[in-house]
């Protein structure tokens, strides 16, 4: 019996669509349910042919523990290894080398020093930062100040002037932030990414209330628009590896932006998705996984790395 299990946190309705979306196309061989963890022994395989995580960002135990499942054999979506180095800043610096638009973005220190540090740990930094050299390379105000490795729309800042931007940044503790430029988009799309190159292209305001995110109809989705965000699409979790994904675009002047596109544990709630959305990503992500069951093999590692990787790997830039 291939096991396909979901690792979750506090949702609620995701999970268990899923489950009852796989047990019910009553695959021969192949059932799924709520991960158990038990005892974590080292080198010891999981029950599972494929994990669903979306809870290991919180929970440092379980990234351990996924990690020891991927390692002897279990596919986990996504790929624990590589979400642990990831982040927001990077995603940026690597879209840049490929040719992908994105917003200009500075990173900046954390305001208060990490524990067990003190002012001489900090002898390689030039300090002050040239704070004004900063804002003219960002365009100017308003800007926006958000956690480098992101964080679900946490401490995330919308910045007016200097006084503003330094009594926030006070406000930030031990984060490692970015300031980046402030996008005047006409319309903004979310991007569901789903393992076997399957795309929902999700029309979003994000200046909306949480629950009224997601919108029917946009200003703008010509088909050349849509295709060309269904290109981007592709090209970032292709490069990045990620197999279960959302990517955010701003589009300004017909351009779109790339935003945000490391969530790896993407917001599937039906409340704030809304059904369509929900449907399509409970039976894509269902088919996704029973593939990936289908296809296991006892004994192999089934780790999903993106081009980046392989690029690195021979010398060479991503593309």
């Amino acid at each position: 019996m291939k096991k396909i299990g979901i690792l979750f946190g506090k949702e609620n309705s995701f999970p268990q669509a899923f489950v009852d979306r796989i047990n019910q196309k009553k695959v021969k061989g192949v059932k799924a349910e709520f991960v158990m963890v038990d005892e974590v022994i080292q080198g010891k395989t999981s029950d599972y042919a494929v994990i669903i995580d979306r809870i290991s960002q919180d929970v440092p135990f379980y990234r351990s523990y996924l990690k020891n499942a991927a390692l002897t054999g279990t596919a986990v979506i996504n790929n624990p290894f590589w979400w642990s180095a990831d982040e927001k800043f990077f995603n940026n610096c690597l879209s840049e080398v490929m040719g992908i638009p994105v917003p200009k973005t500075v990173l900046l220190p954390s305001h208060t020093r990490p524990d067990d540090t003190n002012e001489q740990s900090f002898r390689n930094m030039k300090f002050p930062l040239d704070w004004e050299g900063i804002v003219d390379y960002l365009g100017g105000f308003p800007l926006y100040m958000k956690p480098h490795a992101g964080g679900g729309w946490k401490s995330v800042y919308k910045v007016t002037g200097f006084d503003d931007l330094f009594a926030k940044y006070n406000e930030t503790g031990q984060l490692v932030m970015m300031l980046q430029e402030n996008i005047d988009f006409d319309a903004y799309f979310r991007c569901y990414y789903l393992g076997g190159d399957r795309v929902r292209v999700m029309p979003y305001e994000p200046r909306n209330p949480h629950h009224l995110r997601y919108i029917e109809k946009s200003p703008l989705d010509s088909p050349k628009l849509m295709k060309e965000i269904h290109k981007l699409v592709l090209k970032i979790n292709h490069a990045l590896g990620y197999e279960f994904n959302t990517v955010e675009f701003a589009v300004r002047d017909g351009i779109p932006l790339a935003i945000d596109y490391c969530n790896p544990a993407p917001d599937a709630d039906v409340n704030s998705v809304g059904e369509a959305n929900f449907e399509w990503v409970v039976e894509n992500a269902a088919e996704m996984a029973i593939e990936k069951a289908l296809a296991h093999k006892s004994g192999k590692m089934h780790v999903k790395w993106g081009n980046f990787m392989k690029s690195a790997l021979e010398g060479k830039m991503p593309k």
